[in-house]
Parts: C-alpha cells; structure tokens; sequence
C-alpha cells in the first residue's frame, strides 16, 4: 500500500530498518501458496477427480473457472469495502476460508456443493491476493517495497513447484479428497503463525479511501491491468489443460515432473525478477512475455516432441514466475496512494483470466484439438506485447528504482 504511515514502517522496520521482516513476509507467501495451491490442484489431479466425480476432464476444469468467478466478483467489493477494518484481522478470515472451503472439498459426493465451496475459495482468494502486495509493502521501508513484494510472491511457483506435484502424487497413491484435508491441516497451522509473527496495521480513514473510479484514472493502470489479463489468460489456457497438453509428447505418466520442472523454474524465475527488479521492470514485463511466446510457439510446432516438450515448459516456466511480481509492482508503482484499489482490480483481470482460460481452453480441447491451445496463446502474447512495449513512461517505466 502507498499510504504513509512512518510509525507503522519504524514498528515493523524494527530496530535496522534495511533488512526485511522474512518471518511475516514468509507468512504471507505462504498464504498466497495455500490460495494457488487450492486453485491449481484440480488441474493436477483431474484424471482423478474426473473418474471418482462421474464428471468429464472439460467439466473438473471449470472447478478452476468457478474459484476464478469467486475472486472475479469478490475482489473489488470486497476490498472497497473493507479498507478501513484492521489488516491482520481481515487477512485472518481470508486465511480461515480456504480452510472451511477445502474441508467441504474434502468431504462433500455432490458436484454442486464442491462448485460451491470452489466459489467461496475463490472469494477469499480475492480478498487475499488484494491484500498481500500492499501488507509486504508497509512491513518494509520504501527502498525494499519491491524486494518485500517478490517474497510475498514465492508462494506461486513453490505451489507450482512443490505444491502441485506433491498433491498430484498424493492423489494418485492415496486418493484427491486427502490432499484437500491436508490443505485444510496446512491452513489451520498457518493461521497460527500469522497470528504469531505478522504485525497489525490499521485501515484507511474516511479522507484516504480512493474509489474504483479514482483509481482507473491513474495514467498507465489499465494498461497493467489489460497486460495482465493477456498474460494470464494465455497461461491459464494452458495450464489448466496441462494433463490432456502432456499426451502428445506420452508424458502423461510423468505429468507430476513436468509440474516440477515448470514450478522449479518459475522459482528461478520469481528469483530473477525480485533481484532485478528495482531497476529493470519494464525490461523483465518484456522478456517474460516474449519468453512465453517462444515456448508457446515450440508447444505449437514440436509439443508432440519429448525433449521439445521439457525445453519448452521450463522456459514457460521460468517467464511465469516472476509475473505476479511483475504486475502488481507495476500497479502499485503506477497507482501512488490508489494502490490497494488497484491490486483488487489486478486480482479481477487476473481473475477473470483464470476463468477464462477454463473455458476457452475447454472449448478448443472438445472441439479444435490440443495444438489450438500454444496458438490462442501466441495469439493474446503479441498484443500485450505491444502495450507493454508502448507503454515506456507510466505503466512500464525502466530502470526506475524501489
């Protein structure tokens, strides 16, 4: 968040202000590896859930679609209207409605309740995700918002990474419904290290709240926000199929190491992008998106080849993990004191990007076929391209320091 608050930064700044408080800022990635990992996991163990559920692979992918809606039409409101209630509090119900959605997941025979209990994850998520950039900024001083941010954001490929694949290989030898359980076990233990070890802060007052209108006209914010949207979607289209994307190359009994490699080299790339990028956003935005695009295009051409398949999902990989990063630095950079408003907008086209990969990716699996995916992706890469690559004084600035 943007606001001012010196005695909040000296409190949590602590005694030397220049080193970053990692136990909180480990918290938040966790939370934010619990949100994605409860996002993610039916990709990884659709087959399963397909078969237990009665329920075609197209339709357990709208199981992703269903939490992005959640976020989608919560993420706004929600943050709106609550900017003036403490922030520990308000993380803490985000935090505890993962557990109550995944023990329900864990439980529940209907497909209808699990769609809504997929909702209602989605709802904290976006509550989540509008908080955890702007609480990584105000535990920092200025000069380490942008390294505070990137650990806040480890939690996404470590989810990808680790997270993924372990629930993948748990559902495949021990059953889906005990990876859910073990989320919710994960979750309760969370909730007691924020309480633990993350600072309190208050809300806005009444003079400092921004409206959505406020926020959109900042200069370069929906730049941010349509860049986001073209990179998440052509990610989402593909990795929510990323099962059915596996069988050409026949790696589908190796399906868990490919996540592993995709999520092994995000982290390289969250890596990359929280060193660099102080002084390189706009440089970082452009090269994650043209490294997408040439892993797309291998998808395309040789996704049927082995080795051309590992190659080019580590390079997905490595373009991936540093864009949550990415993306709400730029919104908050460019926002100022819009800067909650605005990553609950980022949260929204990230969102909908989400959904809407479930259901694009859907639609071509059932009736254009598997290589139609790298193409729809090719095809929304080059435009955001071209905003970003424009975009050189107020969205994408370079070389502009933390």
């Amino acid at each position: 968040m943007s606001h001012s608050f010196p005695d909040n930064r000296k409190t949590a700044a602590g005694s030397d202000g220049n080193r970053l408080r990692m136990a909180a800022l480990l918290a938040l990635a966790t939370a934010g590896f619990i949100t994605i990992l409860t996002e993610a996991l039916p990709a990884g163990l659709l087959p399963q859930m397909s078969t237990d559920l009665g329920v075609s692979p197209a339709g357990v992918g709208q199981l992703v679609t269903v939490y992005a809606i959640g976020s989608l039409v919560a993420a706004i409101p929600l943050t709106a209207a609550t900017q003036r209630f403490r922030r520990k509090p308000l993380l803490l119900c985000a935090i505890a409605g993962f557990a109550v959605a995944n023990t329900i997941t864990s439980v529940t025979d209907s497909f209808g309740i699990l769609l809504m209990a997929r909702f209602f994850a989605g709802v904290s998520a976006g509550l989540l995700w509008a908080m955890v950039a702007g609480y990584a900024a105000r535990i920092v001083p200025d000069e380490l918002k942008g390294r505070a941010i990137a650990v806040a954001m480890v939690g996404t490929p470590l989810a990808l990474s680790l997270g993924i694949p372990a629930g993948t290989l748990i559902g495949s030898e021990i059953g889906w419904r005990s990876t859910f359980s073990a989320m919710t076990a994960l979750t309760v233990v969370l909730i007691g290290w924020v309480l633990v070890k993350v600072p309190d802060y208050p809300g806005t007052t009444i003079n400092e709240r921004v409206t959505i209108s406020g926020a959109l006209a900042t200069g370069g914010i929906k730049s941010v926000l349509m860049v986001t949207l073209l990179f998440v979607l052509a990610h989402n289209i593909l990795y929510t199929y990323i099962a059915p994307l596996v069988a050409p190359a026949e790696l589908t009994q190796k399906l868990d190491v490919v996540l592993l490699l995709f999520g092994v080299t995000a982290i390289a790339g969250i890596g990359i992008v929280g060193y660099l990028i102080g002084r390189w956003l706009r440089e970082l935005v452009l090269a994650s998106i043209m490294l997408f695009a040439g892993a797309a295009l291998t998808f395309g051409l040789g996704g049927n080849v082995p080795e051309l398949f590992w190659l080019a999902t580590g390079v997905w990989g490595l373009a991936f993990g540093g864009a949550a990063t990415l993306f709400q630095t730029a919104a908050a950079k460019t926002s100022g004191k819009a800067s909650e408003v605005a990553q609950a907008m980022i949260v929204t086209a990230w969102s909908l990007a989400i959904a809407g990969g479930g259901i694009i990716g859907g639609l071509l699996l059932e009736h254009s076929g598997i290589n139609w995916l790298a193409w729809s992706v090719l095809a929304l890469l080059s435009p955001a391209f071209v905003i970003a690559y424009l975009e050189k004084e107020r969205a994408f600035p370079s070389k502009q320091s933390t």
